[in-house]
């Protein structure tokens, strides 16, 4: 894709999920690979809902910052997705449904329980990693210690983390993420039906995903 095309496919992505009330205020970001291997990041303390195309920050296939504004404090955590899985994009938010769950859950838990099968097919296992200080490089390090295994964490008390093949796959498995944590709340304490281990190995299976038993 072009790097025009990407920059306002990701400006647009933004303000489509802080509309919606996805994000808020100027948190969240989000990044994509470009075609000779840069990235494209959100600046700093800026809002999904108001990113310029043309002051996206810039940064070259090794990593260095050559263009746009000042990037998002959280560049480590990206750093660490695009190191560690083959993916093409990375979004990061602060969605209230989420944070709430992950209130009620301590990391080793399981965060989120499969109640659709799209969550499964889009997410996989959900890692609910340990609180950290926004900008904590030490979050990164959290991401590469799961070797790649997971395309989705949980920042306790913070925010959901998503990697995705492109921008919009990724934007669209955060959304996922975000509708399950809320159907989680739902249901809370009516014990619902999820699905099976049986159904769950059918999707893992016809998908490919990464699931363990």
């Amino acid at each position: 894709m072009a790097e025009a095309v990407l920059r306002e496919q990701m400006c647009l992505l933004a303000r489509s999920l802080y509309e919606r009330g996805l994000t808020h205020g100027s948190t969240g970001n989000i990044s994509a690979r470009t075609e000779d291997g840069g990235l494209l990041v959100s600046p700093t303390g800026t809002s999904f809902g108001r990113l310029d195309p043309g002051r996206l920050s810039r940064f070259d296939a090794d990593g260095r910052h050559i263009g746009g504004d000042k990037p998002t404090k959280e560049m480590p955590l990206h750093a660490a997705f695009y190191d560690t899985r083959n993916c093409g994009a990375v979004v990061h938010l602060h969605s209230c449904h989420s944070v709430a769950l992950s209130m009620l859950r301590e990391p080793g838990e399981t965060f989120l329980p499969p109640l659709t099968p799209y969550a499964v097919m889009q997410l996989g296992q959900v890692e609910l990693l340990p609180y950290f200080m926004p900008g904590d490089p030490a979050m990164g390090a959290a991401v590469r210690g799961l070797a790649g295994k997971r395309s989705a964490v949980m920042l306790a008390n913070h925010g959901p983390v998503v990697a995705g093949k492109d921008v919009e796959a990724a934007c669209n498995a955060i959304e996922e993420l975000e509708a399950t944590a809320k159907l989680v709340l739902l249901t809370r304490g009516m014990g619902p039906r999820a699905l099976t281990d049986g159904q769950v190995a059918g999707l893992v299976t016809k998908f490919d995903l990464e699931w363990d038993a």
